[in-house]
């Protein structure tokens, strides 16, 4: 096993902006395109309430936490972005939050 790994987590939001809710088949396909490229995903269906402001303007989501731990590789960091980029769009968000770090697998 690759010693050097890297967990991204993306932050997908259960309402459109404009409070609609986002199919919960979407969501489904978000993480199964992962598990489709890389085999694996997690999926936490835990609310997680994001507070953030826009051009003045408060703003509260409530969203779920897709999980995915990969080697690090340039490739990997590169399909991740083209993930973020595509549902960006796709839920019509003026961001998609994704963070990723190195992880250290025991």
């Amino acid at each position: 096993m690759s010693s050097r790994w890297r967990r991204f987590e993306v932050l997908l939001p259960l309402q459109f902006n404009d409070g609609t809710d986002v199919p919960a088949e979407w969501l489904a396909e978000a993480v199964l395109e992962i598990v489709d490229e890389f085999g694996a995903a997690s999926y936490e269906t835990q609310t997680v309430e994001g507070h953030w402001q826009h051009t003045g303007v408060a703003y509260r989501d409530n969203l779920v936490k897709l999980v995915v731990d990969l080697p690090d590789s340039s490739a990997h960091r590169a399909w991740m972005q083209a993930f973020k980029s595509r549902w960006k769009t796709r839920l019509n968000q003026l961001e998609l939050w994704m963070v990723s770090f190195r992880i250290e697998i025991e």
